[in-house]
């Protein structure tokens, strides 16, 4: 674990619904309770995506239970952006949203570049590998960011 791992940590994407749902779930698995991980969107009107559910149930993962949420139904349901110490977007336009907050409160914001896999692929099994590729990129970034996973399992 990096000196500088943050005590909490919020991932964004766009929907809340594929990218920063994994991430979330791929941040509990690894480090555990060593930092507070929610996940939010600049919209909250789609559901998890099933492939999201698919490709991270394949490494224990499990996401099924997930609901979407926006930046402003956080707010609204008590959870002050003003207490993590790492935004993590993970598309330009959370971090769009991401950089307006810091207007209001003080917050580091990460991006990180990582494919979009929604839309991709013609066949189920194309869809999966595009999920899986958006996957294994955020681990990538994430050991990168935080170091090895503090839990026996490994991805």
């Amino acid at each position: 674990m990096h000196r500088d791992f943050p005590s909490s940590v919020l991932f964004c994407c766009d929907h809340n619904a594929i990218r920063s749902p994994m991430a979330e779930g791929l941040m509990k698995k690894f480090y555990g309770q060593a930092a507070y991980v929610q996940s939010a969107g600049v919209h909250s009107d789609l559901e998890i995506d099933g492939f999201a559910i698919a490709v991270c149930d394949e490494i224990g993962v499990h996401l099924s239970r997930h609901r979407s949420r926006s930046f402003d139904e956080m707010q609204e349901w008590g959870d002050d952006l003003g207490g993590f110490d790492l935004v993590v977007a993970l598309s330009p336009a959370s971090q769009r949203q991401a950089l307006e907050l810091t207007r209001f409160y003080h917050l580091t914001v990460e991006y990180w570049q990582v494919l979009d896999p929604s839309g991709l692929g013609r066949t189920r099994e194309a869809k999966l590998a595009a999920y899986r590729q958006t996957r294994d990129q955020i681990i990538e970034r994430m050991l990168e960011r935080f170091g090895e996973p503090m839990q026996d399992e490994q991805p």
